[in-house]
């Protein structure tokens, strides 16, 4: 009984250390509640579809790619978008902590998604998107949600 209380406490006290894994329908009606069906002239689909081969849908996600890193659901890179402290030559072209990408909160991970998608103007800065959706039939992404 102590032990589970335990556990319980621990997970309260420690929030954000395990990152959240999102249900897909849950994302679905986030994004469609934020705009992204059209954004772009991208689906949700698209973007489902982009995060699943990104992130497989966990908020805490990390790559390190040698000389920058990418953080969070939809795996923003610090070398253009965010400060992690540890990028030579980091734009931070959206003004932001990378360690904010890897809470459970979206808010600011979509925020900072739409602006790289504006500047963009597509999904092509994501390999995840650009290697497995790209041109491909997505309906199976939002099917059911």
């Amino acid at each position: 009984m102590l032990f589970g209380f335990l556990l319980v406490f621990l997970g309260l006290a420690l929030p954000g250390t395990q990152g959240k894994t999102l249900p897909r329908c849950d994302l679905v009606k986030i994004l469609r509640q934020h705009g992204f069906e059209g954004f772009v002239g991208k689906t949700v689909a698209d973007w489902i579809c982009l995060v699943q081969h990104e992130s497989s849908y966990n908020t805490k996600a990390f790559n390190d790619n040698g000389s920058s890193r990418d953080y969070g659901i939809f795996q923003i890179n610090s070398k253009y978008w965010c400060d992690d402290g540890k990028t030579r030559g980091s734009k931070n072209a959206c003004h932001i902590s990378c360690s904010k990408f890897q809470d459970d909160n979206i808010e600011d991970d979509i925020k900072c998604a739409k602006k790289i998608a504006q500047e963009a103007k597509g999904l092509s800065p994501w390999y995840g998107w650009k290697n497995h959706c790209k041109g491909k039939k997505l309906s199976s992404y939002v099917k059911g949600c």
